[in-house]
Formats: structure tokens, C-alpha cells, sequence
């Protein structure tokens, strides 16, 4: 007869970051700050949140100057032109990431990039959650130091003649870049343009491409070699 074994935990160790998160949850909610299902609501906004409104943002600025001028004196206000209310992001009074929005506009002579050196300050209302990336030491302490040499490891390769801005987020004031507009989409939609306008563009480690529409999505070269059957 075959010996039972007992089934394997579906979580093999809990870190001590997940056993502090629940222990001033169930504490908040104990002492009334929110709700279960207040919890429950936010947690599900935080995984509904993407960059799609920011991309959109751009793309209305690419197409009529008086919506880009005010991207750019006022982000605050145009951020509402694309569904974000930042005293409201959530919809259900949890105003959080509440801060000064400020736009970056790059030029022929300009190339924005953002950072957060103090932790990952990052506008997520508006761009969704930060990659992995943006938040290691690596990257938070090189690019301010050797900006053009980190942008070369992301495979973006600034002319010499263009200068590198880096701008540090802090907590009430983030920021998110305003790419230039590819040649070959003269003709394009908003809709269109907005496809093209990634996650990266907009952090400035990356420039929009016609042929590029999601940062999570690169060519696909076929086996030189396939195994069939598999």
C-alpha cells in the first residue's frame, strides 16, 4: 500500500513583510480606521490601475497643442481630462497619492528621465504600479551618477549633443515624461498614438515606436532549430 503523504502548504514561508501587512490590517480594521470591504475595494483598484491613462494623456498632447500646454503648466488639471482625479484617485475617497503631478516635455535637446533616490516615489494614480526595476537601489543610485550609461543598459542610446535631465520624484511631487512623437504617425488616431506610448516612454528609459505597443510584449523570433511534438 502506498504511503500518504500529507498535501504540500500552498505558501512554503510567509516574509515578515506579509506578517506585518496583515497585523496593521486587521489592527486598522479592529480600531475602525476602515472596513474589511473598504480593504477589499482598494486592494482591488491597486490591481485594476495600468498606465493606459498617461498614455492617453500624451497622446491628446501630440495632437492639440492647447490640451499639451496645459499638460504641462498644469498636470493636476489635465490628468482629469483622462479619468484621474488626484484629491480622488480611487473613486471612493482614498486620496493617497495625492501630489503635485509635473509633465516633462522632451525636445531635440532634452532628454527627461525619472528616478525616486529616497525610495519609489512614483505617480501611480496615473502610470499604475512602478516596475521592479524603478524601485532597486541599482537604478536609484546609478542614474543620478552616470544617467547616459544606464539608459545605454536599457538599450536607449542618447546623442551627445542632447542633455540628460534627471529628475528625482519625492512625496508631493512626481513626475512622468511627455516623449516626442515618432515620425510615421502623422496620420494616426488618438487611439493609435496612445497604443505606442509605453510605461517606459514615460519614465524616459525608452522612446515610442511605431511598431512597439506594449512593454510587455517584444518580437517573437521563430526556433532555428523547433522540437516538434513539445
Amino acid at each position: 500500500m502506498a504511503e500518504k503523504h500529507k498535501p504540500a502548504p500552498m505558501v512554503d514561508e510567509v516574509s515578515d513583510f506579509e506578517v506585518l501587512e496583515v497585523a496593521v490590517r486587521e489592527l486598522a480594521i479592529e480600531k475602525g480606521l476602515f472596513s474589511a470591504e473598504d480593504h477589499r475595494r482598494f486592494a482591488e483598484f491597486a490591481h485594476s490601475i495600468g498606465p493606459l491613462p498617461a498614455a492617453r494623456l500624451v497622446a491628446k498632447s501630440w495632437l492639440d497643442p492647447e490640451f499639451k500646454k496645459l499638460a504641462l503648466e498644469d498636470g493636476f488639471t489635465a490628468s482629469k481630462e483622462v479619468g484621474i482625479d488626484w484629491l480622488n484617485p480611487t473613486g471612493f475617497g482614498t486620496p493617497s497619492d495625492y501630489c503635485d503631478l509635473r509633465v516633462l516635455e522632451n525636445t531635440p535637446s532634452v532628454h527627461n528621465v525619472v528616478v525616486c533616490t529616497l525610495c519609489s516615489c512614483y505617480p501611480r494614480p496615473i502610470l499604475g504600479h512602478s516596475p521592479e526595476w524603478y524601485r532597486t537601489p541599482n537604478y536609484r543610485r546609478r542614474l543620478v551618477r552616470w544617467p547616459r550609461q544606464v539608459l545605454s543598459e536599457f538599450g536607449l542610446q542618447i546623442p551627445a549633443d542632447v542633455e540628460v535631465r534627471v529628475e528625482d520624484s519625492n512625496q508631493k511631487c512626481r513626475f512622468m515624461v511627455m516623449p516626442m512623437r515618432p515620425e510615421g504617425t502623422e496620420d494616426w488616431s488618438e487611439d493609435q498614438l496612445t497604443e505606442i506610448v509605453t510605461r517606459d516612454c514615460m519614465l524616459g528609459v525608452a522612446l515610442p515606436h511605431p511598431d512597439r505597443k506594449a512593454d510587455d510584449k517584444r518580437p517573437v523570433h521563430k526556433a532555428a532549430n523547433p522540437v516538434h511534438g513539445h
